[in-house]
């Protein structure tokens, strides 16, 4: 008996009503969300994991390495 709900459940129970109006209040529209746009000299901190022989390769030149892997990237991403 444990195998059996103790109740049928129906496509339109007050459940299933309620999960379905939660998901049409909270599912994004890609539309709706204004897409950002960069702003020219401002950075954000993210972390990366870079392989350890193309970070020391960088860090080698003293400082400035963060510079040289950001001008890196933005070369690499035709920027």
């Amino acid at each position: 008996m444990a195998d059996q709900p103790r109740r049928p459940r129906t496509l339109n129970d007050a459940r299933s009503e309620a999960e379905a109006a939660f998901k049409r209040a909270t599912t994004k529209v890609a539309d709706a969300v204004p897409k950002t746009t960069a702003v020219p000299g401002v950075r954000e901190q993210v972390t990366l994991r870079i392989d350890q022989d193309v970070l020391e390769h960088f860090q080698a030149g003293g400082p400035g390495w963060q510079d040289r892997i950001n001008a890196a990237l933005r070369k690499a991403a035709g920027k």
